[in-house]
């Protein structure tokens, strides 16, 4: 492998296909920036809820669009878990941010253009020396239309629910499985028919189906088509 060569490599796909776990993992091998773009959404979102911007009646819109100034997104390597953890005004918010009412609103907050007009500005920055991995729902086709490598992740629905449903259950959060699926689906239809910058495949993206691989199996295909490009 071409320790000296950097290149981006972006990771895109449905929710609950192991993006990030795949992407924090790609970046630790090969020592690359990890950056997860839905967590930036998540924060994004969790400023709107805890402001009183959105809640399951209602959404401020135009309130949202005038804050958009006042939200600062970083991220801050945590060396004991091993990945960086997102910041929301210096404020460590990775476990508000993954819960099921921040899962269940994201979606209305990312189809505003002008909410992802502000992230991908910040991502793209984030990217100008290259050797990064990041991860979310248009980084191949919008943010980083020319990056090296594109990786797309797809599984079926009930697999990707039946993970999240165990991640949420294994970090303590009551929640039966209906809803997990239903909030899957409902996202589903959220990022694929979104006027702006809509879920899809790029075309020169590899797709990755790990409906029926584990973690390591996933990891071990990633990183075999990596090394491929590194050594190109």
């Amino acid at each position: 492998m071409n320790q000296s060569k950097k290149i981006i490599i972006a990771v895109d796909g449905y929710s609950s296909t192991g993006k990030s776990t795949l992407a924090k993992h790609l970046a630790k091998e090969i020592g690359y920036l990890y950056v997860d773009t839905g967590a930036m959404y998540r924060a994004v979102t969790y400023y709107a809820m805890t402001h009183g911007l959105i809640d399951e009646s209602h959404f401020d819109v135009e309130g949202l669009i005038a804050d958009l100034d006042k939200i600062e997104l970083s991220f801050k390597f945590n060396s004991t878990l091993g990945y960086f953890e997102t910041l929301l005004n210096n404020e460590n918010v990775e476990t508000y941010i993954r819960s099921i009412e921040v899962s269940n609103m994201v979606s209305k907050v990312a189809r505003i253009p002008q909410v992802r007009e502000k992230l991908v500005e910040q991502q793209q920055k984030l990217s100008r020396d290259k050797g990064i991995v990041m991860d979310g729902r248009d980084i191949g086709t919008v943010v980083f239309p020319n990056a090296e490598l594109k990786l797309f992740m797809t599984a079926s629905p009930e697999k990707r629910a039946k993970r999240r449903f165990k991640e949420m259950r294994d970090n303590g959060v009551q929640i039966d499985y209906g809803s997990v699926l239903e909030n899957v689906t409902s996202r589903d239809h959220l990022d694929t028919t979104r006027a702006d910058s809509p879920l899809k495949k790029a075309k020169d993206a590899i797709e990755i189906d790990n409906s029926n691989m584990n973690v390591d199996q996933t990891f071990a295909v990633a990183i075999k088509l990596v090394r491929e490009k590194l050594a190109d």
